[in-house]
């Protein structure tokens, strides 16, 4: 099972937006403080959207299924190029970036207890809880507008009575990026 790279150049993706009981998100430091990011990885050949979901849940951060419930997912493949510098050549087919089904998940248990051993290659070393829209300013740049538009979708299903008010930081983000800045229709 490996990999699956469409004819444009970008690796099949689930996202994972882990939503806490009192609508608090995930986010888990790369290791070696390589940056901070939502769990998310590669769809397998064979595997469904949520079979790559619940495999990378508990590969990433240690969770099963009965951890969890699925409150939607978005529509469409949201994509991101990889910079130039990150792209490896030398692979065949190349990956010039991901598309990714982002999942909204709210978490079943108050007290969790993550785990980052479950692969011989963790993926991450701490975590912690954030405020809706945090994630968006602190992800690597060359995600920041798939994770805008991620959230921006899932966000009437975790807030069905509107969205989280935007951060004060938020009107100075949006004028140096091409992200969402209003609400997206319901």
């Amino acid at each position: 099972m490996g990999d699956i790279i469409d004819r444009d150049g970008f690796r099949a993706n689930v996202g994972i937006v882990l939503m806490s009981v009192d609508g608090r998100l995930f986010m888990a430091r790369r290791v070696g403080g390589r940056g901070w990011q939502f769990p998310q990885g590669g769809m397998c050949r064979g595997e469904s959207g949520e079979e790559s979901l619940y495999r990378e849940l508990r590969e990433e951060i240690g969770l099963d299924r009965k951890d969890v419930e699925v409150l939607g997912r978005t529509r469409h493949w949201l994509r991101y190029r990889l910079p130039p510098r990150f792209v490896r050549r030398n692979l065949q087919p190349v990956c010039l970036g991901q598309k990714q089904h982002w999942f909204l998940l709210r978490l079943q248990l108050r007290e969790v207890s993550f785990r980052f051993d479950m692969t011989a290659q963790p993926e991450f070393d701490r975590w912690r809880w954030v405020d809706y829209w945090q994630p968006i300013r602190e992800v690597v740049y060359f995600k920041r507008a798939v994770y805008s538009r991620a959230l921006h979708e899932l966000a009437p299903m975790a807030f069905p009575e509107g969205l989280p008010p935007y951060p004060s930081w938020w009107r100075e983000r949006a004028k140096s990026t091409a992200a969402p800045v209003e609400p997206m229709a319901q």
